[in-house]
């Protein structure tokens, strides 16, 4: 296997490792068994194309638009905070729990809506896909097979988390469950916010 391929696998698969607002989304999604499929895919698809981007050279896209960088650090932590906010009324209102018999699910179109938004409102995953990524490339002989590992990592990662998220479905039959889960998901929104908003 191709050293720049493992390089890029484990970049990729550190950068992404660390929880943030998609993937607490990933998680909530494939705890309710909701879309998990079209979540993961679009969480790994909207990865490589960013990734794509990055190892293609056009890393320097903020620096060619600089009104980029700031049009997406604004929108990115209004959308958390509104986000954060849905999340901490969850919490206070409480009763929700996991019905694993059946259960009212979200619209496949609303999910993805949400997920992309998560994605691609986010500055950050610019920084490090578009940025770090095609930086790092640019050091390998073959970009390719560094962009390739770490694309790989993206989905490995996702996929998952999605799916792996299955395994604490029994903890969330409990009401009190979903209330910590609102809380853990809305005091990340906001804290990446407030990240975004005093960086």
């Amino acid at each position: 296997m191709s050293p720049a391929f493992i390089s890029g696998f484990a970049l990729g698969f550190s950068l992404i490792l660390a929880i943030g607002a998609q993937n607490a989304f990933v998680l909530r999604q494939g705890v309710r068994r909701e879309h998990v499929f079209w979540v993961c895919l679009t969480c790994a698809v909207s990865d490589a194309i960013l990734i794509a981007v990055g190892v293609a050279g056009f890393g320097a896209l903020a620096t060619a638009v600089p009104q980029f960088e700031p049009v997406m650090r604004y929108g990115g932590a209004a959308f958390l905070i509104w986000y954060g906010a849905i999340n901490f009324y969850s919490a206070w209102k409480g009763g929700a729990a996991l019905d694993l018999a059946n259960g009212q699910q979200t619209s496949l179109i609303a999910t993805l809506a949400t997920v992309l938004a998560f994605t691609w409102l986010n500055p950050h995953v610019y920084l490090d896909t578009v940025v770090l990524v095609g930086s790092v490339s640019a050091q390998y002989d073959s970009r390719f097979w560094f962009g390739a590992g770490a694309v790989t990592a993206s989905f490995v990662f996702f996929f998952s988390l999605g799916y792996g998220a299955r395994l604490l479905a029994p903890v969330f039959v409990r009401p009190m469950a979903w209330q910590v889960l609102d809380m853990v998901i809305g005091a990340t929104m906001w804290t990446i916010a407030v990240k975004l908003l005093v960086m």
